[in-house]
This record gives C-alpha cells, sequence and structure tokens, in this order.
C-alpha cells in the first residue's frame, strides 16, 4: 500500500474508531424525515445545489419527494438513460466514474491503481470466484450527486444473491487509498447473473450512510438488518428472475460502488482511463463473438 502521510495515518484511525453503523443509521434516519411540505422545494433545492444535481431528469418535481432519500433513490424520466442498442454491448451497470477497468488475474487478483483485492475476498465464495478468474472487471464510483439505481449490464437470469455484513467505510477515492481490501471490508450485496454474457456478477459495496441496499428483483431483501459478523446470508432461485439489459438491479439507499466481474472469454470492456465520468446504459464493452 502507498506510504500514508500522518494526516492520512490519523483520519485512517479516526475512521476505525467511528461507529460507522450508528452513524449510517443516523444520517438514513435523517435522510428519510418527511418534509413538511411548505419545505420540500427549499429543501432539495439545496440539496440539488450543492451536489450539481440534475433535478430535470427526475421522474417528479422535486416538491413531490417527501424526504432526502426519496428524491435520493429516484427513478429517471423516461427515455433519460437510454440502453446501448446493439445486441453485443455491455453497458454501465450505473452513474459515476469508472475507478479500474481490468482482468481478474491469476489467483482471483483484482489490481489496478488503488484497487486490490481477490474476488474470494470479495464475494466470499470461492466457487464462484474461480469462475471470473482471467475475466473482465470494471468498478464505478457512485458520488451523492449521481443517480442510485444500478443496473443490469446485459441480459440474463438471475441465479442468486448473496448479502456479506461488513464495514461501512466511505468509498472516495482517499479512503481507498487509506483502507487496504477497503472493497472486500465493507457491506455488500451480490447479484450472480446468467446469460448470454455468461455468468457474472453485480457487487453493489455499501459504505457510510448506506446501511440500506434493497433488491429491485427480490423485496424480500433487506440488508439494513442487522447479522452476526461473518455472516453471510444468501439465496438461490428456483424460478430465476430475468433481467433485460439495463433491467434495474437495486439501489442504494445513500451512494456507493459497484462491481461487475464476468466469466473470461465472455467480455471484452473497452480500455478507460480512470475517473472517466460515464452513465448507466453507455456501452462500456461488448460480448464475445
Amino acid at each position: 500500500m502507498t506510504d500514508l502521510s500522518l494526516k492520512d495515518q490519523i483520519t485512517r484511525h479516526l475512521w476505525r474508531l467511528t461507529p460507522q453503523r450508528t452513524l449510517s443509521g443516523f444520517i438514513g434516519w435523517w435522510a428519510s424525515v418527511n418534509v413538511p411540505r411548505s419545505l420540500h422545494a427549499t429543501v432539495l433545492e439545496t440539496f440539488v445545489k450543492k451536489y450539481s444535481i440534475d433535478a430535470a431528469e427526475a421522474e417528479f418535481a422535486l416538491s413531490q419527494y417527501p424526504s432526502v432519500n426519496a428524491f435520493f433513490t429516484r427513478k429517471l424520466k423516461p427515455g433519460a438513460r437510454p440502453i446501448d442498442s446493439d445486441p453485443k454491448s455491455v453497458v454501465a451497470p450505473a452513474d459515476g466514474k469508472i475507478v479500474a477497468t481490468g482482468i481478474v488475474g491469476k489467483g482471483g487478483t483484482i489490481e489496478a491503481k488503488n484497487v486490490s483485492l481477490t474476488a474470494k475476498e470479495l464475494l466470499t465464495d470461492p466457487s464462484l470466484a474461480e469462475k471470473f478468474e482471467g475475466g473482465a472487471f470494471q468498478v464505478t464510483y457512485l458520488s451523492p450527486r449521481d443517480y442510485h439505481r444500478v443496473h443490469s449490464p446485459a441480459a440474463g437470469s438471475v441465479q442468486a444473491w448473496h448479502h456479506v455484513p461488513g464495514q461501512l467505510f466511505p468509498v472516495n477515492d482517499a479512503t481507498v487509498r487509506r483502507e487496504p481490501d477497503l472493497f472486500a471490508r465493507n457491506e455488500r450485496f451480490i447479484t450472480v447473473v446468467k446469460g448470454a454474457a455468461g455468468t457474472f456478477a453485480v457487487v453493489m459495496v455499501a459504505a457510510v450512510g448506506v446501511g440500506h441496499i434493497t433488491a429491485a428483483y427480490d423485496v424480500g431483501v433487506q440488508t439494513h438488518k442487522s447479522a452476526p459478523p461473518g455472516t453471510v446470508r444468501a439465496k438461490v432461485f428456483a424460478v430465476p428472475p430475468v433481467l433485460e439489459k439495463g433491467g434495474e438491479v437495486g439501489i442504494f439507499h445513500l451512494g456507493s460502488t459497484a462491481i461487475i466481474l464476468f466469466e473470461p472469454g465472455r467480455v471484452i470492456l473497452d480500455p478507460s482511463e480512470a475517473a472517466k465520468p460515464i452513465r448507466m446504459g453507455l456501452r462500456v464493452g461488448s460480448l464475445v463473438s
């Protein structure tokens, strides 16, 4: 790991001491408090201005959202995120910036700039992790200004999901630099899909303020419910839900990071410079013919 400055070392220590789940619970409570109707526009306009959000894309007018969380988890107007129409294309699962694109290395290593972990650590399922060795991966960071619904990069049927409790560190660039294996330590929700792209995984990594992730294809998912450390919950579908390319996978209730992993030989992801802005539905790669 890169040598840290004294300031970074102190900040890392303070975050490790912070009661992250309590803090996230408070942030989630604050964001979910219903705002008096007379103040809807004022409160949300302040939020929109602070984070430079394009409110014109939202499904409803600001005055119709009863809380910050209701707006934060907003749907967009029809057509606001057109899905690339090429039947061979693979699309971005979320708005945000691309942190890393690469190939899962020998032993399942996922490394690019400040990102360093293994597929086994990320997924906590050795047999599933083995499927992705030699395959493509991409990491997308969602900031507070972004649309916070995560979608499928390709069409397929949902085979299973896994919920892995963990820490709730922030996932901004500074924290990723300070905390080794951050994405494998934070709480995460993993959707396993099978289709023309082979088996692929969409990993939603939680962060401070994001103690709650919901799944669009399974209303029973409640990641905010506490679980003993190390307890992984999982569900295998007897009748797999079907997702179209660009179909909704889940919602971050106050944002974080999405990671997609593919089997080798099934998908080629386009080269991308770090920190490149991206929008859900835009092409990021293609299926191997």
